[in-house]
């Protein structure tokens, strides 16, 4: 008799080979047509705010690789130039992605400020501070000022302040965002912290969720599999991030586990290194759209 596990696994490999084709297919398109196929992407809302289901992260902008040490990080530094990464907002944007999650750095603010003031077609900033020293307080004002759409405290904040228990805090910068009438949000990169605050009712539209809790540099399956069990039990929307376990997993595999489970009403959001690997934005939006057809 076949058992449940192995009836999963070869529906999880038809839904991956699926995606797989589909997005094969809508990559062979060309010019225009290709614009019209790949970006036809579907949409969450965060709050009251409208955003792509697939959000373009931010974390290679600045050299955030999570692995390949040092010198993966300075090779990302050095390919990503205020210039590259413009241009990557704007091929996102005539791919169907309407929104890029980015720390309100100094650099980050003016960059975009100057590619919105050029006629740049991605519009919709989600900021996620992270300030070193505890000024948590300024960078959510940098992020309004600046002109985000939406905020969320970053995983590891979060994460730190669920720790120490001090929920009044977390309480107390989500009031802020949302006093200026702008979606509130949390990340964490574990599996236990959002339903805790759901729990007890802070003020928030949306959680990022990470599907890998990173430790020591490894990324284990098991934590994924508590990732998208808790994004489950929550009742707002979930954006899941570090669906590729930074870059160690094969997109069409990850993107397939993650559609899987996110619900209609949740999202990815995914940074891309194309020095590394060309053509992976389209594909990423490729997969996110394919999913959304079938």
């Amino acid at each position: 008799m076949t058992s449940e596990c192995s009836v999963s696994r070869r529906r999880f490999l038809k839904e991956t080979a699926m995606i797989g084709a589909a997005a094969a297919a809508m990559q062979t398109a060309e010019g225009a047509d290709a614009a019209k196929a790949v970006g036809k992407m579907p949409t969450i809302r965060l709050g009251k705010l409208k955003v792509s289901r697939l959000i373009l992260g931010s974390n290679p902008f600045f050299g955030f690789a999570h692995r390949g040490g040092k010198k993966l990080q300075e090779e990302m530094k050095a390919y990503y130039t205020d210039e590259r990464i413009m241009e990557v907002l704007e091929s996102a944007a005539g791919l169907g992605v309407t929104a890029v999650a980015a720390p309100p750095y100094d650099r980050w603010i003016k960059l975009f400020g100057r590619y919105v003031k050029g006629g740049g077609k991605l519009r919709t900033w989600i900021a996620q501070p992270d300030p070193p020293g505890g000024k948590m307080v300024e960078a959510i004002e940098a992020a309004i000022e600046g002109g985000a759409k939406a905020i969320f405290i970053q995983g590891g904040r979060a994460d730190e302040h669920f720790g120490w228990k001090r929920f009044d805090v977390i309480e107390t910068w989500l009031k802020l965002i949302r006093s200026h009438k702008l979606p509130a949000g949390l990340a964490s990169h574990r599996h236990d912290t959002h339903p805790e605050y759901e729990r007890r009712g802070l003020p928030t539209d949306f959680y990022f969720q990470c599907f890998f809790r990173p430790v020591q540099e490894r990324y284990e399956l098991k934590h994924r599999d508590l990732a998208v069990a808790t994004l489950k039990t929550l009742d707002k929307p979930v954006i899941g991030y570090k669906v590729l376990a930074a870059g160690r997993l094969p997109a069409d595999e990850a993107f397939a586990f993650a559609l899987k489970h996110l619900r209609s009403k949740d999202g990815l959001c995914v940074g891309i290194y194309e020095k590394e690997r060309p053509g992976i934005l389209r594909q990423d939006a490729a997969f996110t759209a394919a999913r959304g057809r079938l």
